[in-house]
Order: structure tokens, then C-alpha cells, then sequence
């Protein structure tokens, strides 16, 4: 035979797969729409100003407040989502890391701080990513000693940490100012612009800016094979270690990682109000923010945005908001009097009794009853992930999964495959072919 050669082309080069059209256009049409987005928030302020002015002098000033609210429990959920949604370790005591961002802000800016006299004293500019590095360096000493805890006993820990924070805060005087805080702090400039506590639509475009950058760092993240390495320990951390993962560093960055965003969260918050105060700082925010992430779907940035929008303009701004209106028809109901042996007394009113109460007590009750009906309603979530809503409609009614083909009953399907002749491979259509091609032999 002749032997045919093949001569190998020096130099040439794999041509390069051409990009659909469709994608290229499909990625230009999601640039501009972000684009569009993020200048219509930049812009929101300045549009609800005016508007918002029909409805009174102080309603703009409490509509943007609990807007830059918002903003900050924005940071707070998509920090706690790394640790959480992605990296699936429980943190109950995630205010801690908000305190600790908040404190940081205030040794280095506040003029009752004991570093004030000092060179380590400095402008918000450069303690802001100070905040964000003493942060993520408390969520390493964190997790450094939960490594091997999983679950319930990882809760606990946390839990413990997040009430161990303020109350250290509280409770050292000399330092921290204890119950009254550190107060004080050298508000930013720029360009010739001083903040103030009262410039609100200024605030609210410098933690717009921090949402946005923490939002791409995030999304960075998770499409890297940190992020891959976060979900495969999410999953089953035994089988992610025998895939080459190295657990203790994976924990350790999801833990920094998560305590860095909210150490921007508090120092921003801190230095907005002028003080650090450890009330500020209790449990409830940790709760809070855990549940945002679970309403608005965990593992997913964009759902856990929305779960934070949609709690904190709820607890901050609309509960009040109608509340306050119970409260006033409570007022305007007249109370019946009549005069006995010469002693006017007052008849009782249930109806105005019922409205005052929930005029006055009713805030935790209706953010509790819409917790409890969203979890019994959408437990996955408002917008899951597509992995986290397969998890929990696995083996629904209306998606039944079929063991093996053939019978239906359970016991004859264990039968088959305890066989030494069973082939998974082989149907029973396969079957009744070869079948009858051997009698068609015979």
C-alpha cells in the first residue's frame, strides 16, 4: 500500500468562531438598557423633588430618605447573599460587619474619636475602603474559627458574634462613647461641595455609585471560578473537596467577601447620619437583611435587589406611611360620654380601641403576616434562581419523574434492577423486537 503523508502547515492559525448576530445584538440591547437605567436613578432625586412637593414640605425629605435607606440595605442583602445564597453558610450575625463599618468610619473621622488627634485621623474619602478592608478582615477571624461547623452549629456561632459587636461597642466608654455613640465626623466634600446630613439627593448618588460598583464586582465574582467554587460547596461540600476545591480558602473569601460590602454599607450609613450609635446595630437588622435575600430569591443578585427594595420601603415607608393613617381616622372617631349620679364618664369605643392599636403596634405584625404569607405562597422566593427553584418543585405533582419504564408499581422496579441480567439500556420495546425477530427465525 502506498503510504500517504500529510504535510503539517507551519503557522496556520484555528479561525476564530464568527459571533451571532442575534447575540451581538442581544448584548447591545442589555448594555442600553442598563445604561438607561442607571441614568434614570441618577437622575430619580431630582425628579421626585418637584413632584413630590404638591404633597407637602417635609414629604420629599422622608420619601428620600427611606430611598437612601434602601440603598443601604441594598448593600447589606447582596453582601449577605455571597454568604449565604452562594457560599450556603448561615450568618445570623451579619450587623456585626454593618458595625464594624460603621465604627471603622467613625475612629478615623469623628472629632470625638480617640484617634483625632493623630495621623491615622483622615477624610471619608480614604476610610471608606478602609471600612471595606477592616471589614472583610473581622470576617476572616470570623470564619477562621467556623470552618469545620455546618448548619445549625454555624448559625449559633454567628449568632453569638452578632451580639458580642454592639455590645462590645456599648460597653467600652472611653472608646466608643458607649449608649451615646461617636458623634462628629468630618462630613466629605467634593468639588467644592460639602455634605451635610441634609443634602440627601448628594448621599443618595454616592451610595447609588457604591451599589453600582458593588453590583459589578459581584456579578465578576460569580461568573469566575470563585464564584463556581461557592456554588459547588453550596451543593455538597464533600463532593467539592474531591473535586480539588480548597474549602478553608472558599469560606474564608465568602466571609471576607460578604463582611466587606457591609463594612461600605455602615461607613457610608455612619458618616450620612453624623454618628456611629450601637443601637443601630442590634439583631433585627441581621434578620432583616436574611430575609430579604429569602424573599426576594437567594442566589440571585437581581431577586435579593428586589427583596431588599421591597422590605425596606415596607418597613421604612409604607407600614409607617399607612399606619399613621389608621392612626388619624382612630383620632376622628368620637368618643360617647354620659353623666351618672352627677360623674361624666366615658363609654368605651371598640372600634376606635382596635384602630389605635393598630395605629400604634401594628408595624412587626403586618411585616410578619406578609413574611408568613410569602413563604406559604412563593417559597423560593419573587425571583429565584433557576438551580433553587428545581431544588424546591423537585417531584411535584404536575412534573412527575418516572423511575424506570415498565410497570408503575415501585416493588417491580426494584425486582428488575436487582437482576444480574438487568440492562438499563434495554426497554421493553427492545424486548418484544428481539423477540420477535427470533421467532420469525424459528
Amino acid at each position: 500500500m502506498a503510504e500517504i503523508k500529510t504535510q503539517r502547515v507551519v503557522g496556520s492559525v484555528t479561525p476564530r468562531p464568527i459571533r451571532p448576530a442575534g447575540k451581538a445584538s442581544s448584548e447591545r440591547n442589555k448594555f442600553l438598557i442598563i445604561a438607561v437605567l442607571a441614568v434614570f436613578f441618577l437622575a430619580l432625586p431630582f425628579i421626585l423633588r418637584p413632584l413630590l412637593a404638591i404633597f407637602g414640605p417635609t414629604t420629599f425629605s422622608v420619601t428620600q430618605s427611606s430611598i437612601n435607606t434602601t440603598l443601604i440595605f441594598i448593600l447589606l442583602a447582596i453582601g449577605l447573599n455571597i454568604v449565604v445564597g452562594y457560599a450556603g453558610l448561615l450568618d445570623l450575625g451579619y450587623a456585626a460587619f454593618f458595625a464594624i463599618g460603621a465604627y471603622t468610619m467613625a475612629f478615623l473621622t469623628a472629632s470625638q474619636s480617640p484617634l483625632y488627634n493623630t495621623p491615622f485621623h483622615t477624610n471619608f474619602w480614604v476610610a471608606l475602603p478602609i471600612s471595606f478592608a477592616v471589614a472583610a478582615l473581622f470576617g476572616i477571624l470570623l470564619g477562621a474559627p467556623t470552618l469545620g461547623l455546618r448548619g445549625d452549629y454555624l448559625a449559633i456561632v454567628t449568632l453569638g458574634f452578632g451580639e458580642i459587636v454592639p455590645i462590645t461597642f456599648n460597653n467600652l466608654n472611653t472608646v466608643t462613647g458607649g449608649d451615646s455613640g461617636l458623634a462628629g465626623m468630618s462630613q466629605p466634600s467634593l468639588f467644592g461641595f460639602q455634605f451635610t446630613a441634609s443634602t440627601l439627593e448628594a448621599w443618595y448618588i454616592v451610595t447609588l455609585l457604591v451599589v453600582f460598583f458593588s453590583i459589578f464586582m459581584i456579578r465578576r465574582l460569580v461568573d469566575s471560578r470563585i464564584g463556581r467554587a461557592w456554588m459547588a460547596m453550596r451543593e455538597d461540600e464533600i463532593a467539592a473537596s474531591a473535586m480539588g476545591i480548597n474549602l478553608v480558602k472558599t469560606k474564608l473569601l465568602a466571609f471576607s467577601l460578604g463582611a466587606s460590602f457591609a463594612g461600605f454599607a455602615g461607613a457610608i450609613f455612619a458618616n450620612s447620619l453624623g454618628s456611629a450609635n450601637p443601637s443601630s446595630f442590634q439583631f433585627d437588622v441581621s434578620v432583616l437583611v436574611l430575609s430579604m435575600i429569602i424573599l426576594g430569591g437567594m442566589g440571585n443578585i437581581w431577586g435579593v435587589i428586589a427583596g431588599a427594595v421591597a422590605l425596606a420601603m415596607s418597613d421604612r415607608y409604607i407600614i409607617p406611611f399607612l399606619t399613621e393613617q389608621v392612626r388619624k381616622v382612630a383620632e376622628g372617631i368620637p368618643l360617647d360620654t354620659t353623666l351618672v349620679n352627677g360623674i361624666r364618664t366615658t363609654e368605651p369605643n371598640l372600634i376606635k380601641e382596635i384602630l389605635t392599636n393598630i395605629g400604634g403596634n401594628s408595624r412587626l405584625l403586618v411585616f410578619g403576616i406578609v413574611l408568613v404569607v410569602m413563604m406559604l405562597w412563593k417559597p423560593e422566593g419573587l425571583f429565584p434562581s433557576g438551580r433553587r427553584k428545581m431544588e424546591l418543585h423537585a417531584g411535584a405533582p404536575d412534573d412527575p419523574q418516572p423511575f424506570i419504564s415498565g410497570s408503575s408499581d415501585p416493588l417491580d422496579k426494584a425486582d428488575s434492577t436487582r437482576s444480574l441480567n438487568y440492562n438499563p439500556s434495554v426497554t421493553e420495546e427492545t424486548r418484544d423486537t428481539d423477540r420477535d425477530r427470533k421467532d420469525s427465525k424459528e
